[in-house]
């Protein structure tokens, strides 16, 4: 099996209480339904910031920065995106990007 970094990118935080503990449940659902495969679940992330090549730091992201991550196992790259088409963050207009990741000692 390979391991794919889910990055997600754009979604939001539900206004109400009742919202947000529908996306909650929303996620854990789909935590359930990917099963072994999820190795970490990952969470949210905040504001970024790039650091270029001539040491100089940027606000982070370009026009579509990360709103978060998890790590799966899959048996290929096509599999991995069909674990992400389940993601609640599509949902909310967000976007899954799925990245293959390499063992450097392999």
């Amino acid at each position: 099996m390979n391991k794919y970094l889910l990055v997600y990118h754009g979604g939001g935080m539900p206004e109400t209480e009742e919202a947000r503990e529908a996306t909650m449940a929303a996620w854990g659902q789909w935590f359930a339904e990917l099963g072994a495969a999820v190795i970490d679940g990952g969470s949210p992330t905040g504001p970024s910031v790039t650091v270029e090549s001539d040491a100089t730091v940027q606000s982070g992201g370009g026009s579509n920065p990360a709103s978060g991550y998890g790590l799966i196992e899959a048996a290929n790259i096509e599999a991995a995106a069909e674990m992400a088409k389940g993601c609640p963050i599509l949902a909310s207009g967000g976007s899954v990007e799925v990245c293959e990741t390499f063992d450097p000692a392999a």
